[in-house]
């Protein structure tokens, strides 16, 4: 369980680490920002990398939603899930201070402005409504569970899965950026929120509930659908 519980640990400091570092670093850096595009991709290539590398320990879960979504799909012990959550959310925490602590080394910078936080209202960076926000990550959190139970399940070509599961969370930022910044993890809400510390501490509710609702009808459908096929 120590080794799972690191590799969890490991696996979401690098996803809030480069998801939210792409962000804040390189989205729109003079001239050549790698924008929308290169931000989406850099969130679906930390999930991508840490599946292969620490995913054969703990099932690279890397997310509170994700767990919580295995279990409901019945792909997951539920007495593992609050260690594996405890593990997702520390090592989320870590990711965004070691991305202030490089942020910050900029003349400038100012961490309020946003760090790459997820909002709603006035918050969200197209201005979506409470209601909006809270639809774009629950649909967009039960079809990656959709995805992620699908790609992983016995009868899938071996070996592929997290290469489907980093093209989902890529397709899911994608649509989402300009709603809500993109959540689809509490884990990765979380860190960034506490190290801004203002206004996105107060909306991090919707960052909990919806994607967790979310997930329990992902998980909940693909148990469904893939009754004695899964793994």
């Amino acid at each position: 369980m120590f080794k799972r519980i690191a590799a969890e640990l490991i696996g979401t400091y690098w996803l809030v680490l480069g998801g939210c570092g792409s962000a804040v670093i390189a989205a729109a850096f003079p001239s050549l920002g790698i924008g929308l595009l290169g931000v989406s991709l850099a969130f679906g290539l930390t999930v991508l990398t840490m599946a292969y590398a620490v995913g054969p320990i703990s099932g690279g879960h890397f997310n509170p939603a994700v767990t919580i979504g295995l279990v409901v799909g019945g792909r997951f012990s539920m007495k593992d899930a609050p260690a594996y959550i405890v593990a997702q959310v520390l090592g989320g925490l870590l990711g965004a201070l070691s991305l202030y602590a490089i942020a910050s080394g900029k003349p400038g910078f100012d961490v309020t402005a946003g760090f790459a936080t997820n909002g709603y209202g006035v918050n969200s960076p197209g201005g979506y409504s409470l209601l909006a926000c809270f639809a774009a990550e629950f649909i967009l959190t039960a079809g990656f569970l959709i995805v992620i139970h699908g790609a992983t399940v016995r009868t899938a070509p071996a070996g592929f899965a997290p290469i489907a599961i980093g093209l989902a969370l890529t397709l899911i930022h994608l649509i989402s950026i300009p709603v809500t910044n993109t959540s689809v993890n509490p884990a990765r809400s979380t860190a960034v929120a506490v190290i801004q510390g203002g206004w996105a501490i107060d909306q991090l509710w919707l960052f909990w509930v919806a994607p967790l609702a979310g997930a329990l009808v992902g998980g909940l459908i693909s148990r469904l659908l893939m009754t004695n096929k899964s793994a």
